[in-house]
């Protein structure tokens, strides 16, 4: 269940969310235009947990990587593939986490979920500053960055940083209450792909272990 939550927590972050517009334009024009103008994309990722603060080296945890798929609002399929498989997969009403190794399902209402979370960005409708502080973070690593800082207090993340390129996420960087930051980086973005009506139906795995939050 440990696993559930760190992965269910990061993916929220999804995840990322962007932008669109020309190289030059702020971080914050590019994430506007990107979320405007895309109702959906898919694409691939790579997540990274970065240990050691207070002065401590950095070091990062193995990779884990997948794809990611979604349509606003609240529906997404983001997979990890390696170093294990893993599903958190969002209808628009429910989030399912699926375990594969143990053919294990946890469901909870998409809602409470998402909030202040990072998978609000990316998965949650266009008005990103009720929920989020927005500003500038400056240019970094030939990236664009946006600062996002949640308004609610009780939420697990101080801070979520985007970076964008060429009016696209590349980027996101989730640094938690207790110092840890976990970065995704995104790749083979495609917005807008053709989605069918049942592309985010969750289908019970045979046998699976059901537990509901």
């Amino acid at each position: 269940m440990k696993r559930f939550k760190s992965m269910a927590v990061l993916t929220a972050g999804l995840v990322l969310a962007g932008a669109a517009s020309v190289a030059s334009a702020s971080a914050l024009e590019q994430f506007k235009s990107f979320v405007s103008s895309t109702k959906a994309a898919k694409g691939e990722f790579v997540q990274t947990q970065v240990k050691g603060t207070n002065g401590d080296t950095p070091k990062a945890n193995k990779n884990s990587s997948g794809t990611f798929v979604f349509a606003r609002p609240g529906k997404f399929i983001w997979t990890y593939s390696k170093p294990y498989e893993q599903v958190l997969q969002a209808d628009g009403d429910q989030m399912f986490i699926y375990d594969k190794d143990l053919n294990q399902v946890t469901t909870k209402k998409l809602g409470d979920a998402l909030g202040s979370s990072p998978a609000a960005i990316l998965f949650g409708s266009n008005d990103l500053e009720k929920n989020f502080t927005l500003s500038e973070g400056g240019t970094r690593d030939g990236l664009e960055w946006l600062k996002a800082v949640p308004k609610a207090k009780d939420t697990s993340f101080e801070q979520i940083t985007i970076g964008l390129k060429d009016g696209l996420p590349a980027a996101m960087e989730l640094k938690d209450s207790f110092g840890q930051t976990s970065v995704l980086k995104f790749s083979k973005i495609e917005k807008n792909p053709a989605l069918s009506a049942t592309s985010f139906k969750f289908v019970m795995p045979k046998g699976a272990d059901v537990f509901n939050n």
